[in-house]
């Protein structure tokens, strides 16, 4: 059976894949190295994760504007994640997502989903975004 979960588009699009969940926000500027996809900062639960074509569950980014670039750079890359679901909006990562589709015509939905909702994804199972902001899982 699938589960259908309603988010918040912050940016529009589609993807479907693996999830990876982070339990805390990461600062994209100084945390993740782009040109690898990897989480970089050794205070982080999940330092040492790939995020490289996998849809990022996480509560937020922490930090600076540089959030933005480090992301956008990521997905110009394809380093970046394939989509991002958030469980509050996040003005950092939604910006990422803009800029990288305003110069390079790439897309990475960012979507949110109300705190019970967010907290009912699975780990185990592959997660799709629609353009309309559901979720689903299988």
């Amino acid at each position: 059976m699938t589960a259908t979960f309603h988010g918040r588009v912050l940016y529009a699009g589609t993807a479907q894949g693996e999830p990876v969940f982070f339990d805390e926000p990461l600062s994209f500027w100084g945390g993740f190295d782009a040109e690898r996809g990897i989480v970089i900062d050794k205070q982080h639960p999940q330092y040492g994760i790939v995020i490289s074509g996998k849809i990022l569950v996480m509560p937020g980014s922490r930090g600076s504007a540089g959030t933005p670039g480090v992301l956008a750079e990521s997905l110009r890359l394809e380093t970046g994640p394939i989509g991002i679901i958030l469980d509050k909006p996040d003005i950092n990562v939604t910006t990422g997502a803009l800029v990288i589709a305003e110069l390079y015509d790439q897309h990475c939905p960012v979507v949110t989903l109300k705190n019970n909702d967010f907290s009912c994804l699975r780990r185990d199972a592959d997660i799709t975004i629609l353009v309309d902001g559901r979720v689903q899982q299988a």
